[in-house]
């Protein structure tokens, strides 16, 4: 079934990516509800990324415990994530809060990998590039520094700015190392098509 609930949380994980990025080009003097306009739109902008990745691991778990999942949902599912984490990126970028290089790092590895787990599964060899621990430890990493740095204001004691900037660091390393983890597990499978 095309909309069970799953692909519902995955489609409504999409729909808030424009009012997520467009929250950061509202008019400051829209918001009148203290001395610091800036933390405003920061809340907001955080709190809107953190339901839709709550989401990605609310429809994953809800597919797996009452068996919904989809060809559909799977095509889905991680092109939502790929367009939140890449739009994300992009207004962190555009107001310094992170660096185009390791944006660039992290957007490039999921074009690079995606293509690799399409063109694996037409040639029936999916279970190659399965995701791996590795890909997950980094996908946690870079979820979190995205959400501290969206915030990007002390909670007490706690410095979002700097804890956000080390996570994002350490999600680009891990980035470059699943990517060549995965390459490595295809690599028999590109080798022979490419001496064919």
């Amino acid at each position: 079934m095309m909309w069970n609930v799953p692909n519902i949380l995955t489609v409504l994980r999409i729909a808030p990516i424009p009012v997520f990025v467009g929250i950061f080009y509202l008019p400051h003097n829209l918001y009148a509800l203290g001395a610091h306009p800036t933390h405003t739109l920061n809340v907001a902008a955080a709190t809107v990324f953190a339901v839709a990745s709550f989401t990605d691991w609310l429809d994953g778990y809800w597919a797996r415990k009452f068996n919904q999942t989809s060809s559909f949902g799977a095509f889905l599912d991680p092109v939502a994530d790929k367009l939140m984490v890449a739009a994300a990126l992009i207004v962190l970028v555009e107001f310094s809060r992170v660096g185009a290089i390791v944006s660039l790092i992290i957007v490039g590895r999921e074009i690079v990998i995606s293509a690799l787990r399409e063109w694996m599964a037409n040639i029936g060899r999916s279970s190659n590039v399965a995701v791996a621990m590795i890909g997950k430890i980094k996908t946690a990493a870079q979820m979190l520094a995205i959400l501290l740095l969206l915030y990007y204001d002390n909670i007490g004691g706690f410095n979002t700015k700097l804890v956000g900037h080390v996570l994002i660091v350490i999600a680009a390393f891990l980035t470059l190392v699943s990517m060549a983890y995965y390459l490595k597990a295809a690599w028999p499978v590109i080798k022979s098509a490419v001496n064919k």
